[in-house]
């Protein structure tokens, strides 16, 4: 029985642009070539932004990230920087998937948006995609004179497996204590692989864009061995952290037929339990990636609870300009 009833009638034709796909082993390689395509297809950024491309150390000097830099052409002032992660369930996506979301944020905010191509599963199991987030920030500590960015206010953010990889990099960079993000915004994130593993989900939860089949595969992918299982690192899965303290100012926003609506939530209370500032957001009949239909209004409610969010995680006004923290 379909639960497309509870879907919001102002998202519905989502579901008609965006059918439901299978992603497992044998449509991967073609999923990736459209979503590659699809990329391709997009419009070029407007005159007054540049976008360009560098090449961030691994931490054993190895080999290299990409790191796409999303800027304003002849920017003076020294500006933060939002550091995005891709969404795509660890197994699909590049930077050039959200340049219009990074074009955005540079227009209206002034920020450097930067961009990481970190390698996808199963070719690369965790903890590489984690530490390839982790060389980025480290290349933008490195060259933030170069770069003229603010490192007191760099932000971490991504969608999806990419808001799971954000929250992932917050425990690591807590843990590691070389660096700091002051802000995390993590929108509908893949947190827990239990998720993939439970038999008492509702039917609606997933039925539509991200499914618990592909759920299943993303993370078998991401972890190299099947989901649920003891001993699973929190920089996998950030909802294994047993310890949730002393974590950035977050924004979490899900929408409430995403298959993980629930392990948001319960990632959302624990944060608040451990004494961190957490705002919270569930869009009522909102599946996964629902915003993709941005002329619904849940959809704008969204971009405007988030660039909210963006501005005071980053403190910044209208200009750009640093302000202090109410």
């Amino acid at each position: 029985m379909t639960s497309r009833h509870l879907v919001a009638p102002e998202l519905r034709p989502l579901l008609e642009i965006w059918p439901t796909a299978k992603v497992n082993a044998e449509t991967l390689p073609n999923l990736r070539q459209i979503r590659n395509q699809a990329s391709r297809n997009l419009p070029p950024p407007p005159d007054t932004v540049s976008v360009k491309n560098h090449n961030a150390p691994s931490q054993n000097g190895d080999a290299t990230v990409r790191v796409q830099l999303t800027q304003r052409k002849n920017r003076q002032n020294t500006a933060p920087v939002i550091l995005h992660l891709h969404g795509g369930g660890y197994v699909l996506g590049s930077p050039e998937m959200t340049a219009p979301q990074s074009t955005n944020w540079a227009e209206k905010l002034n920020v450097v948006v930067a961009s990481v191509d970190y390698r996808l599963a199963p070719e690369t199991i965790a903890p590489g995609n984690v530490e390839d987030a982790y060389a980025a920030l480290r290349w933008l500590y490195m060259q933030a004179e170069a770069l003229n960015i603010d490192t007191s206010r760099i932000a971490v953010a991504g969608e999806s497996a990419g808001g799971g990889l954000a929250a992932a990099l917050a425990l690591l960079v807590r843990d590691r204590g070389e660096f700091q993000i002051c802000h995390q915004q993590l929108i509908f994130p893949m947190l827990d692989d239990r998720t993939a593993t439970r038999t008492d989900m509702p039917d609606h939860y997933g039925e539509f864009i991200w499914t618990p089949a592909s759920n299943y595969f993303g993370w078998r992918s991401l972890l190299g061995h099947a989901p649920g299982v003891d001993n699973v690192s929190p920089y996998a899965a950030p909802a294994r952290a047993d310890d949730m303290s002393n974590l950035p100012p977050t924004f979490l926003a899900t929408g409430a037929l995403d298959l993980f609506a629930e392990e948001n939530l319960d990632y959302s209370k624990r944060l608040m339990r451990a004494g961190n500032h957490i705002e919270f957001h569930i869009y009522p009949g909102a599946p996964h990636a629902f915003m993709a239909w941005a002329d619904a209004e849940i959809s704008r409610q969204y971009q405007r609870d988030a660039l909210a969010a963006l501005k005071r995680g980053l403190a910044i006004t209208d200009e750009g300009l640093k302000i202090d923290p109410v």
